[in-house]
């Protein structure tokens, strides 16, 4: 699968989960403009007829009254009491006094509760005629004064009930035509948490369906990127092995052939000569496919370790001893500096052994026209560090992410102009990681690359 197509996978994807997303939220936004629809209606009926109730209440408080006292100062006619448009005979302020608080307590947790409201609320009985709350919560607010009469309601800018007074739930009690003697409010703190209360198993529920999408669209995403550079990888590597596999069985094709010469054949020298390079080929493609085997074996857990006990100093003297011919030969350098006082440790001989020579033969062959390789030992907390240092051609950060991916090879501008399959360097983490020790690697590009190997004393030790 090309670049151009993932990255247009990855934009439709993105584009139809961001839809997906924003059609729920909708969808759950509607469903809570609903439910707000009607709880407002809710409350709005039940304003209505709390209203109602007030009225009943004062008619059958006026009918107790007038039945004690005949004078003209109390009564009340049948007519004030049946006109349609509730023009009171007296007062109307006066009916909003002589409200009692318990009476319009019970009536609005009766109505309320009667329509499943069970949200918390505040509500208050404000008179116009004070400018003020008479009635908030059950309890009187004010003591009553001679004030001008007001049909507005002032919200003074600073108030404890600021919220009741500018609450939308309110209805104007005992109207008439020239007059609005207060109104009852409603406010309810906690509205907005209640409305989507309802809804947090729909929201939780398309959070979590919508996670799982987008993990699995990131999983398969990275999936598709991690088989791609694998595919890309193997074949480089493909093509290394061909090459590296190309020139040794071309020479022992060419020594054979040489051998079966009647020019040959009747010298034992040259027959010698020709036997010992197909011997030395053989060698040479024998040590390859010995790599390949080895990352078999650790791909398949099958990575066993012969343990013993071994100076760590021995084998990098005889590593760099052998790097040496190489780098000598370009007029290189290699620096020995073993600090380490205890070098002793329990590992696998045959494995660090590679791992050293592996890495002091990445240093030769990405170093400079004259290399400088520099190995040093150092104890610390439980083990001992191996720096291979190089002035070497370095690494780019994206590089430094992958170097320990089997068949990833650092590009040089060439593609066989360093040999190798990519391997050596996945052996060496693999080889680590067994004996529970650590690699890192720190470069600059042009600069060289340093990599630190801690290896414990012993297993017990690392632990």
């Amino acid at each position: 699968m090309s670049k151009q197509s993932i990255i247009i996978i990855i934009a439709l994807m993105s584009l139809a989960l961001l839809g997906t997303s924003i059609i729920q939220f909708m969808w759950i936004k509607r469903a809570v403009d609903l439910q707000a629809e009607s709880f407002d209606n809710k409350v709005m009926d039940g304003l209505n007829s709390i209203h109602k109730l007030l009225i009943d209440n004062h008619r059958q408080t006026a009918a107790i009254m007038k039945a004690k006292d005949n004078s003209k100062k109390f009564s009340l006619s049948r007519r004030d009491f049946e006109t349609k448009d509730l023009a009171y005979a007296f007062n109307p302020n006066r009916y909003i006094e002589d409200i009692k608080p318990g009476t319009l307590e019970k009536f609005v947790k009766n109505e309320f509760d009667n329509r499943g409201i069970k949200i918390k609320y505040e509500y208050g009985l404000y008179s116009n005629k004070t400018r003020s709350f008479s009635i908030i919560n059950g309890q009187y607010a004010v003591q009553y004064e001679d004030k001008p009469m007001s049909s507005e309601v002032e919200l003074p800018d600073a108030d404890e009930n600021q919220s009741l007074y500018r609450s939308k739930y309110s209805i104007n009690l005992f109207p008439n035509e020239s007059e609005k003697p207060g109104q009852l409010k409603i406010y309810f703190p906690n509205k907005t948490r209640y409305l989507w209360s309802s809804s947090w198993i729909s929201i939780i529920s398309s959070l979590i369906f919508t996670g799982l999408i987008l993990f699995c669209f990131i999983y398969t995403i990275n999936v598709i990127l991690f088989q791609k550079k694998v595919s890309e990888m193997k074949t480089d590597f493909i093509n290394n092995m061909t090459h590296e596999f190309k020139t040794p069985i071309a020479t022992i094709s060419l020594a054979a052939d040489s051998i079966k010469s009647p020019k040959v054949n009747g010298s034992v020298d040259k027959i010698v000569r020709f036997a010992n390079i197909i011997k030395q080929e053989n060698k040479r493609m024998l040590g390859q496919v010995e790599k390949v085997l080895q990352m078999a074996q650790i791909d398949k857990s099958e990575f066993q370790l012969k343990i013993s006990e071994i100076d760590i100093h021995t084998l990098i003297d005889d590593a760099a001893e052998h790097s040496r011919l190489k780098v000598n030969k370009r007029d290189g350098v290699i620096e020995v500096e073993l600090s380490a006082k205890r070098s002793m440790i329990h590992a696998d001989q045959n494995h660090i052994s590679n791992v050293i020579h592996n890495l002091l033969d990445n240093a030769e062959k990405y170093s400079k026209e004259t290399p400088k390789i520099k190995i040093k030992t150092e104890n610390v907390k439980g083990g001992i560090n191996i720096i291979i240092s190089d002035n070497g051609m370095g690494m780019t950060k994206e590089a430094l992410k992958n170097i320990f991916e089997k068949f990833y090879r650092v590009h040089t501008g060439n593609l066989h102009d360093v040999k190798g399959f990519g391997l050596g360097l996945s052996y060496v983490k693999a080889s680590v990681n067994a004996h529970k020790g650590k690699i890192k690697v720190e470069s600059e590009l042009g600069i060289g690359s340093t990599f630190t190997i801690f290896l414990p004393f012993s297993a017990s030790e690392s632990d």
